[in-house]
């Protein structure tokens, strides 16, 4: 494989888990995070998740000794300088990511891919700011990135074949599986997915049925592991309505417009389960 050495740029819950899932496979992998604090936070947490593993003899502390090892932390991009592939993994930021990659084409090798694990920002612009457009390209992984098996590979009209083809030989390498997208707003999964979330919660702000009873209807008659508030909440309702955002702004069509209630609800911080509480209520759990 062309990919030895991968970066990842943030240390969050979606960078720290693919640079857990990029370490445990073999690869040398570098987290840079914006400062230590943050770096020390990210890193601590994946720590932490490795220690589950151990609890739950599903690894042992040799095992976890050899990822930690694989890992390294940074703040400075430079530290990305000898990456075969980079995974941005920052906050959801158009300008913020266009200068990112920018700034990876003058530090990175030559044959290096740079990648972003964006949801719903514009592939084809970051390669646009690089002289490289032919090795950008989209890694969209889910969370929890241990737990989840999918990765969208985004391809932008710039991608070329190749590129695509060792990023995908990649994702395999470190046991997810990989779907193949165009670069257009929210992919595959969130461009069927957001719609019914929207419509749960206008079906809710109708008075059709209570939260409880939607959630078991989709469960029950869906198969669907969680019923539609239960994922609002877990993904949170301000990412939810970003995302909706974006994508009513991309396409303009009235099934992709936030719902009143779902506006009303991220106003008055009612984020779901990292603030407590969102369409249930998580304090007094």
């Amino acid at each position: 494989m062309a990919i030895k050495n991968v970066g990842v740029i943030g240390c969050g819950l979606m960078g720290s888990g693919i640079a857990q899932v990029s370490a445990q496979a073999g690869f040398r992998t570098v987290v840079v995070e914006a400062n230590r604090e943050l770096l020390e936070r990210g890193l601590g947490g994946l720590g932490r998740t490795l220690d589950g593993l151990v609890a739950k003899a599903k690894l042992d502390e040799a095992g976890k000794k050899q990822i930690l090892d694989r890992i390294v932390g940074a703040t400075d991009l430079a530290a990305l300088k000898d990456s075969d592939l980079v995974i941005e993994a920052i906050t959801e930021n158009q300008p913020l990511k266009n200068e990112t990659f920018a700034r990876l084409d003058a530090i990175c090798p030559p044959h290096a891919l740079l990648a972003s694990n964006t949801s719903s920002c514009n592939v084809t612009a970051m390669a646009a700011a690089t002289k490289r457009p032919a090795q950008v390209l989209g890694l969209h992984f889910f969370n929890p990135v241990p737990l989840m098996k999918l990765v969208e590979v985004v391809q932008t009209i710039l991608t070329d074949d190749k590129s695509v083809a060792q990023a995908y030989e990649w994702v395999q390498a470190v046991g997810k599986v990989p779907v193949r997208a165009k670069d257009s707003t929210a992919f595959i999964v969130n461009r069927l997915l957001v719609p019914y979330l929207l419509d749960a919660v206008r079906v809710y702000e109708g008075g059709l049925a209570s939260l409880e009873d939607i959630d078991t209807a989709m469960k029950l008659g869906c198969g669907y592991p969680m019923g539609p508030f239960t994922l609002l909440d877990l993904v949170g309702l301000d990412t939810t309505m970003y995302v909706a955002e974006v994508m009513f702004e991309e396409f303009r069509e009235a099934r992709y417009a936030p719902p009143p209630l779902l506006k009303r609800m991220v106003m008055a911080g009612q984020l779901g389960r990292k603030s407590g509480k969102g369409f249930y209520d998580y304090r007094k759990q």
